[in-house]
């Protein structure tokens, strides 16, 4: 080996070190080869990321049992403790005649079929034992690609989460993206399992100098056995075609295979594109990990621009198969591997990533003072995945610093959410609002508002979930128990004892119910003309005609009062003392009726009916009669406004698929014919046809046609 690296011309590879070497004397001799003959020094390289999947061990063995059909492939000669010497396969890759993103020759696409159907035909007696769970019956297609899927998490994903799970969740990728996929998996038609290649692009195929054969197959490693359709799927994605010449591909293929296999094609329109979606996700995995590995010895803008190129390439073909919604764009993409290498340079190496303006608003305050915003912007790119929260309109990342005795959580606003329902209080004069008036209101405290080094805003709170901050905060999404519902009933209490006016000097001057209802048809007036289109056709009115069917309940004048806005059980953390519950999440926060709020919160979360009764009656008696009176009349009120705001702000995020990887949005989209149905009654409006409704919430509704790219 060390013979290889100091005389060998190295070949590079992402999985090995591969050295074009002529054989000395004695070698030559032992492996039976004249003197001078060149071979192949294949070294597996240490530092390689587990990025690939790997159904058999030895190479050798898979070389070994496909020479009687395929002769030209390399024969190993000799294999040692982490190398391989196999013979030379003379030729030019197809990489350095054409390269990636060009068209390919009409025959070398024919040659290429012909050479996968050639693989097909190997015996699989002759191959390597295979693993104990693959399938069964080698005729399921289902099932090799729910093992692919399996394979990939537990291949690849888990065994790099600890050290770049933070990484994927700040770029949308959750840690159940593949488990996802795999439940996924659709009945399909049977095709008689084969050996594969299973990483056929332009550096594997070697264009031969006497053309005979025209190409030769190399890099046998991470061959398979399975559905053949699967080899197709990666072909065509790692090869790089245009997308003018895929079909050209899959016809070449569909005859090659029909010839010498005809029940190999069966179901291929269908079918393939499956196989093409499974590509496309796992490879985000490898794809983002060697992007920012690159970035390791250079750090400079081509660098960064290249990074974020690759990834967002990355992103965008696995956002459909993964169900990634609003994957971020370029400029969030370059900040987030900014500061994720960054906070792995050491420490001075890259000053100027974490220099940041406060903004004055939050002043300095003495328990973290402002070289420890610095240190928490260092360790904020570092945060690991149990550490790294997003949300509907932020990205939370949970870090420690030193010298702080609690943890922290930096916020930065997601970039590509525009949400439907407005802000209208900041969140950090709402917070330290509450702090200031030394209320009894479990919620975090603002610690600095800033722009850092690329002049994008951030804030730091105090993080508020578990004790253990490597645990996942608990929130009560199937409901509130009782001794949680007393608790939140008297931080709303509270909340009347706050100076709204720090917060909103207007607030109280109108009638609250008469704005919250022309804020709903506002919101309807300023959805895109598709959505309200859309709208029209399952039964909602335009905005015109919701004023009118609004204008007719009125509710009585109440003291109005700091409201929190959006209390989902995602936005409530629970907590062993008596407040039970800390209430985060502000930024929705405004000032009007304290009855909007409970009543809100009951439509955002499962209430049981004796919960809700428990909260009215608890919340009615620690109130004076000035916030509470008429409350029996009017809470009913304020129920039929959400339900009809539902049904507009859920059929955005259904059809724009905003937000829908928080969990709170999930839920409410899932169960989107319900909100309709009573939105619509409520609204003394007919019902939708429930086929456009199921039509329309149905899985894969944004799917792209086709296979091709």
């Amino acid at each position: 080996m060390a013979y290889a690296e100091a005389h060998g011309q190295m070949i590079s590879g992402h999985h090995n070190r591969n050295y074009l070497v002529p054989l000395p004397e004695k070698p030559a001799i032992l492996l039976n080869r004249e003197a001078g003959t060149l071979v192949t020094v294949r070294v597996r390289r240490r530092d390689a990321l587990p990025v690939v999947i790997r159904t058999w061990q030895s190479e050798a063995q898979i070389l070994d049992a496909i020479r009687g059909v395929l002769p030209h492939v390399p024969q190993c000669l000799a294999q040692g403790n982490g190398f391989a010497i196999h013979s030379f396969v003379e030729g030019v890759p197809l990489s350095s005649v054409c390269g990636n993103d060009k068209p390919v020759d009409a025959l070398l696409i024919r040659e290429l079929a012909r050479l996968v159907a050639q693989t097909a035909q190997v015996r699989r007696g002759a191959l390597p034992p295979l693993p104990g769970h693959w399938p069964g019956n080698d005729t399921d297609s289902q099932a090799f690609l729910q093992t692919l899927v399996h394979l990939a998490d537990r291949q690849i994903r888990q065994s790099n989460w600890t050290a770049f799970g933070g990484l994927f969740k700040a770029l949308g990728i959750p840690e159940d993206a593949l488990v996802r996929l795999g439940e996924r998996v659709p009945a399909m038609a049977r095709r008689p399992y084969s050996l594969l290649h299973a990483d056929l692009h332009r550096d594997n195929l070697i264009v031969s100098y006497d053309g005979d054969p025209p190409l030769i197959c190399v890099d046998w490693e991470l061959a398979t056995y399975g559905d053949p359709l699967h080899d197709l799927a990666t072909h065509l994605v790692r090869m790089r075609y245009p997308s003018f010449q895929w079909d050209e591909v899959i016809d070449a293929w569909a005859e090659a295979m029909g010839a010498v296999r005809p029940s190999a094609v069966n179901g291929l329109a269908k079918d393939l594109r499956h196989y093409v979606d499974f590509e496309r996700a796992q490879s985000v995995y490898p794809d983002v990990m060697r992007a920012v590995n690159g970035l390791e010895d250079t750090f400079d803008q081509k660098s960064l621009d290249d990074a974020t190129a690759s990834v967002h390439r990355a992103l965008t073909a696995a956002a459909e198969p993964l169900r990634l919604m609003n994957p971020p764009g370029v400029s969030e993409i370059e900040s987030i591997l900014y500061r994720w290498r960054a906070s792995r340079r050491g420490r001075g190496r890259v000053p100027r990533a974490f220099r940041w303006k406060p903004d004055e608003r939050v002043p300095e305050r003495p328990d973290f003072p402002r070289e420890a915003v610095a240190e928490a912007l260092r360790e904020e790119g570092a945060a690991p995945a149990g550490r790294v929260f997003k949300g509907t309109a932020h990205l939370n990342s949970v870090v420690l610093v030193d010298g702080v005795d609690f943890p922290v959580v930096v916020r930065r606003k997601v970039a590509n959410v525009c949400p439907r329902e407005p802000r209208y209080l900041s969140e950090h004069a709402v917070l330290s609002a509450i702090e200031e008036s030394r209320v009894q209101v479990a919620a975090p405290r603002a610690l600095a508002l800033g722009r850092d080094h690329q002049g994008e805003r951030f804030t730091i709170h105090t993080y508020v979930g578990s004790h253990d901050i490597d645990e996942p905060p608990r929130h009560p999404e199937h409901g509130l128990l009782p001794h949680e519902a007393d608790g939140l009933v008297d931080q709303l209490c509270e909340l009347t004892r706050v100076d709204y006016k720090r917060v909103d000097p207007l607030a109280g001057e109108g009638g609250f119910h008469a704005w919250l209802c022309e804020s709903l048809v506002a919101l309807v007036r300023d959805l895109p003309q598709e959505l309200r289109r859309l709208a029209r056709e399952l039964g909602l009115p335009e905005a015109s005609r919701l004023r009118e069917i609004l204008a007719r309940n009125q509710v009585t004048h109440r003291a109005p009062a700091l409201l929190h806005g959006d209390l989902n059980p995602w936005n409530l953390v629970r907590r062993p003392d008596r407040l039970a519950l800390t209430i985060i999440d502000w930024e929705m926060a405004l000032v009007g009726d304290p009855l909007y709020d409970l009543v809100r919160h009951m439509h955002l979360t499962r209430t049981r009916p004796e919960i809700r009764d428990r909260m009215f009656r608890r919340w009615e008696s620690r109130l004076d009669p000035e916030y509470t009176r008429d409350w029996r009349k009017d809470w009913r009120v304020y129920r039929w406004i959400e339900i009809v705001r539902s049904a507009y702000v859920d059929l955005d995020r259904l059809v724009t698929g905003a937000s829908l990887d928080a969990p709170n949005v999930r839920r409410a989209v899932d169960s989107y014919a319900m909100t309709l149905e009573a939105a619509t009654g409520s609204l003394g409006l007919p019902k939708a046809n429930p086929l456009l409704v199921s039509a329309l919430a149905g899985p894969g509704r944004r799917r792209r046609p086709g296979t091709g790219p």
